[in-house]
């Protein structure tokens, strides 16, 4: 995409150049980035990253100014884990989309999936930062959204994730951080802003309040910066020191309850010309809204509602693949319509499909703002780096405009 530049780009890669890159990724961020890094950045016309933050936008507040679906999807949260305190908004949003070609050959983005749950800002700075470097390309390529540059986009991401209190009482929360392939990610923040990482499972409580210990200190948390999925926490069976249903008294930046009502969830509950079409499993045995369906299964995914980095989708789900999910679990599913995805993305190992995220910072009291992007690059079913890991030229990268 955006020729010149691609092919120019192609021509003057070089393996010295990529293992200078993940040296310097490695370097910068204190740790080995454990998942794959693609060859090249993507280059985008700005239009289209434009238009890709605006559907987001627009259905993310289908949802949130939606009473109806707001009722629908607190219902949806599991008693064990809901938690009270909850901010208006969530101060997170990231949407996926795939690229398909329409019609009238004109490439329209379409909506994969959305989450109000963080994803990895720090580290897509530092990458974007480190494609123009090590490649040595033009200071023109842009890589924040909305308007934002570096400076702007710390202080919106300062601001949304510390608000009025001091370094030391804010954490970022999350299971067994030193194993999470996302650790590069907060090895940035610690650097940057000081902010300490802590396991979920180590915090104390004491009647209403959290703490964590430090240079053998056990200090108040005053604000938590959330990347703990309730999801890991009941695979790996971790026990909290903590019940999400006690009354805390702890500021959530990322409140938990909003990674269930902005979800796979609520694809059903979308009316846009970007979205696929999409049935919970029970309301599908029911016979509710098959007929919006492709008839072919291979057309068709099945997806849980609140797996994370792809984990349990099928493709083409076969009778025996939906029968398999009790009944009782069938609300926790999803059948979706599948979009061909375009390979757009020019590569000497041929042409790789590219997976959008934008990803949107939402201060209380304020504008819900897009400031950065992530592209995986994949050839296979599934555009994740953990399914592309045996190729070339394909696996994280990061949307430059000009």
């Amino acid at each position: 995409m955006l020729q010149p530049f691609r092919d120019e780009f192609n021509a003057s890669f070089t393996p010295e150049k990529y293992k200078t890159l993940l040296g310097r990724l490695d370097q910068r961020t204190r740790t080995h980035v454990d998942f794959r890094v693609a060859e090249t950045p993507c280059f985008f016309d700005k239009s289209l990253l434009v238009e890709m933050a605006a559907v987001g936008a627009e259905l993310t507040h289908q949802l949130v100014d939606s009473p109806e679906y707001m009722k629908a999807a607190g219902e949806a949260i599991p008693e064990k884990y809901k938690l009270g305190n909850e901010n208006p908004q969530p101060n997170f949003m990231t949407v996926d989309f795939g690229l398909v070609r329409g019609e009238d050959g004109v490439l329209t983005p379409k909506l994969v999936e959305m989450q109000a749950f963080p994803s990895v800002f720090g580290f897509q700075d530092v990458l974007a930062e480190e494609y123009v470097r090590t490649f040595g390309l033009s200071d023109e390529w842009r890589w924040h959204q909305g308007g934002q540059d570096r400076e702007s986009n710390w202080r919106l991401f300062r601001k949304v994730v510390f608000g009025e209190h001091a370094v030391e009482n804010v954490v970022l929360l999350e299971v067994t951080p030193q194993a999470q392939k996302t650790l590069p990610d907060f090895h940035i923040y610690e650097d940057k802003f000081g902010l300490a990482t802590v396991d979920i499972a180590k915090v104390k409580k004491d009647g209403r309040r959290l703490f964590y210990e430090k240079d053998g200190r056990w200090i108040a948390i005053e604000r938590v910066f959330n990347r703990a999925i309730v999801d890991e926490i009941e695979r790996k069976q971790i026990a909290l020191p903590f019940d999400y249903r006690d009354d805390l008294d702890v500021e959530w930046a990322g409140h938990p309850n909003w990674y269930f009502r902005i979800s796979k969830f609520s694809l059903p509950y979308l009316n846009h010309p970007a979205v696929p079409k999409a049935v919970f499993l029970d309301d599908w045995y029911a016979g509710k809204n098959r007929g919006e369906l492709p008839e072919s299964r291979e057309r068709i995914l099945l997806k849980p509602l609140y797996s994370y980095a792809g984990q349990g989708i099928k493709f083409a789900p076969t009778d025996h693949d939906l029968e398999a999910i009790p009944v009782e679990d069938r609300h926790l599913f999803l059948l979706q319509e599948r979009a061909t995805f375009e390979p757009v993305i020019k590569t000497p190992n041929g042409a790789t499909m590219a997976e959008v995220r934008i990803m949107y910072l939402w201060p209380d009291g304020a504008a819900m703002e897009p400031v950065i992007s992530l592209v995986r690059m994949g050839r296979g079913l599934m555009m994740g780096v953990d399914q592309n890991r045996n190729q070339e030229w394909v696996g994280g990268s990061a949307a430059l405009f000009r």
